[in-house]
């Protein structure tokens, strides 16, 4: 198949814990994590132009298309590279926005990746990095490729090799603010750091959770139907909700239960994105 007309993931991630512990000059949070790619999430094709043009063929309501990451992140490796090549963009949607899955961060990280290996820009992945960087503190991960204990905004990485699991994923009905999180005077920025290597499974909890249930009680409602099944979590800033299973059955069981006005999905963790070899 030629490149131009493969289909590109673009992965959900979950964060296994997230602490906060400090914060800069300039504002920006410290943190401590661990990310995890799930086998789910959108799909990016990417068409030529002649034209020099960056287009989005498929724009996500109410939001600009100048605006979407996806269009952000071409700019963005043209302005590096210097390159005239245009693509128009089509983005299939499945990942929530406002749902800390990382789905905008997935897409700009996949177009970066897509786009310079169709427009044969030649940047490695520290470069890729540094233009996803600052894009939004989440994309680096997914340029990087592989699950790590991540510190700094997010963007300095440890690579792990986690025990395979599945995790039943809740969606709630609503978009999590970040920066509302991130404002809010009731988060905790002290949780004592950690080095890497001492980081374990099930070690840590998530500093934005107390944040968000109780803005958002619905983040606290699926959050308690989930640990009937174990220790759950919610990912990154919100919404989405984890618990982990070490087997597919048990996930699903667990999804067929899922009330009639709760949604949700099941998918494997993957320690490596799909992208990471090309």
């Amino acid at each position: 198949m030629n490149d131009w007309q493969r289909d590109w993931p673009a992965p959900a991630k979950i964060n296994l814990f997230l602490h906060v512990v400090g914060r800069r000059a300039d504002g920006y949070h410290l943190l401590q994590t661990v990310f995890r790619f799930l086998d789910f999430g959108d799909t990016l094709r990417c068409e030529p132009r002649s034209d020099g043009r960056i287009v989005l063929a498929t724009p996500l309501p109410g939001v600009a298309p100048e605006t979407d990451l996806t269009v952000r992140a071409a700019h963005a490796l043209r302005a590096a590279t210097g390159t005239t090549a245009g693509a128009t963009l089509h983005l299939v949607k499945r990942l929530p926005m406002g749902g800390g899955l990382g789905g905008g961060s997935s897409d700009a990280a996949t177009t970066l990746l897509a786009l310079n290996h169709l427009w044969r820009t030649g940047l490695d992945s520290p470069a890729l990095q540094r233009i996803g960087l600052a894009l939004g503190a989440d994309v680096p991960i997914f340029v990087h490729g592989r699950a790590a204990f991540a510190e700094g905004v997010g963007e300095r990485f440890s690579d792990l090799v986690l025990p395979p699991a599945w995790y039943l994923l809740l969606v709630p009905a609503i978009a999590v603010p970040t920066l509302e999180i991130f404002r809010s005077p009731q988060l905790r920025r002290d949780t004592p750091a950690i080095a890497p290597s001492g980081w374990r499974p099930g070690f840590g909890h998530n500093d934005l959770e107390p944040v968000a249930c109780a803005l958002y009680p619905e983040v606290r409602r699926h959050l308690d139907w989930l640990r009937r099944f174990g220790d759950a979590r919610m990912s990154g800033s919100g919404a989405c909700c984890f618990v982990e299973f070490s087997e597919e059955s048990a996930a699903r069981a667990a999804l067929a239960a899922l009330p009639a006005d709760m949604r949700g999905f099941a998918a494997a963790g993957m320690d490596v994105h799909p992208l990471a070899l090309i």
